[in-house]
């Protein structure tokens, strides 16, 4: 199937072909249809799968067809929310490769930066709004952002936007919106929460569903240390020097365990950088920019902050902390071994951990191969130690015995 194939207008597909694409992915052919119909649809695909442009596109055509005239001020008739400042962003930039031949006109309206620039461009006048919940909220209440024109209203990344404590928001937004609108909603995963945002804001939706689960994980081959948590730093710096080479991305599970290991790759003499909740957009975009380039060979980030940013060409993904839930997994290590390429992963599992590789290999179906020939081996038998407050009991003297109550220690 080509693009011409799903009934794009020429300046979409003129864009299109710029762009390099010949042939749309699975997603795209089973989104763009029914949009174009102007139906309802709740869809889930990860990231790298195209998705963007599978809304993208129809989304453009749809606002070509009855474009209001150029002289006009333009209103906000399409409205996409986005949980992340990084994939609000990267939105951004593919409606405006694709609307390269058009008249119609995008913006971003994210936290963390100044919000003067993006009044000025709201008062110019824009056809789509791209936004993360909080921003566009205040801009709202400040009444530089009018929503009564939406005809268009997305929510991508659903699953990211609940975990994160956005539901109020989202319900909020999606009432400021016309009642009378299309709804498309995205997301990696669909939990029963997401089930149910998209019953309580989507009429009859038509569902779609090309979350490649496991097939991804064939064609990535994958590597379980088992290392004590304390040994964790040495063994990452271990990899780095004699099996990790490439671009990498390495997952960490706090912002505090983020800066710590880019503080000791620095230190080490690696050219590393980390993106995070707590940094700002411009270091975080910066951090960004510098890996894509090939500045640094090394990015780490949380799962927060690097949900939905689409990497290409990335050669390893470390789990330096192991996620909880297996579908981050699945996320975390399906951005390499992509377009034909074999891609590496490799966990390191403390013994507090593994319950959560139980879970993962249940996931996926697969028995991730152990690797026992490294310096900070952890016997796989080996139980969590579990920290416990000692000295709590104090030994009671009489009144004025003189006795003293002893210091409560930690161990």
């Amino acid at each position: 199937m080509s693009f011409k194939d799903l009934k794009l207008n020429k300046p979409l597909l003129k864009a299109i072909a710029e762009s390099g694409y010949d042939e749309p992915t699975l997603i795209q052919e089973r989104c763009i249809p029914p949009i174009l119909d102007k139906k309802n649809v709740i869809a889930s695909a990860q990231t790298g799968t195209g998705k963007t442009a599978g809304f993208a596109l129809p989304i453009l055509q749809l606002l070509s067809d009855k474009q209001d005239a150029p002289k006009r001020q333009k209103k906000i008739r399409s409205l996409i929310v986005s949980p992340t400042r990084e994939l609000a962003v990267q939105i951004n930039e593919n409606f405006k490769t694709y609307a390269k031949y058009t008249n119609l006109r995008s913006s971003v309206l994210f936290g963390g930066t100044s919000i003067e620039p993006q009044i000025d461009i709201l008062k110019k006048g824009i056809d789509i709004l791209i936004a993360t919940p909080g921003r566009l909220l205040d801009l709202h209440k400040q009444d530089y952002v009018n929503l009564d024109h939406v005809e268009v209203f997305v929510l991508d990344e659903a699953d990211l936007m609940l975990d994160m404590g956005f539901i109020d928001d989202i319900k909020k937004i999606e009432r400021l919106c016309p009642t009378h609108k299309q709804s498309l909603l995205f997301s990696a995963t669909i939990p029963y929460k997401v089930e149910q945002l998209a019953n309580s804001i989507l009429a009859e939706p038509i569902r779609i569903d090309v979350t490649p689960e496991n097939s991804s994980i064939s064609s990535i081959n994958q590597v379980l240390y088992y290392v004590p948590k304390r040994n964790k730093i040495e063994l990452c710096l271990h990899l780095l020097r004699n099996t990790v080479k490439g671009r990498i991305l390495i997952f960490r599970r706090t912002k505090f365990g983020v800066d710590k290991l880019e503080k000791t790759l620095l230190k080490n003499g690696y050219k590393a950088d980390s993106i995070h909740g707590d940094k700002s957009q411009s270091d975080r975009q910066t951090a960004l920019n510098k890996f894509k380039t090939g500045y640094v060979k090394i990015l780490i980030a949380t799962d927060v902050a690097a949900r939905g940013i689409d990497i290409s060409e990335l050669d390893a993904v470390i789990n330096f902390d192991l996620p909880s839930v297996p579908e981050t997994y699945i996320h975390r290590i399906g951005r390499t071994g992509r377009a034909g390429n074999i891609g590496a992963a490799f966990s390191l599992c403390s013994a507090d951990e593994k319950s959560y590789i139980k879970k993962i290999q249940e996931a996926i179906n697969v028995q991730i191969p152990i690797e026992t020939e490294h310096p900070y081996p952890l016997d796989p038998k080996a139980k969590p130690i579990v920290h416990k407050k000692k000295g709590s009991k104090y030994k009671k003297g009489r009144k004025g015995s003189g006795s003293k109550k002893k210091k409560k220690r930690w161990y």
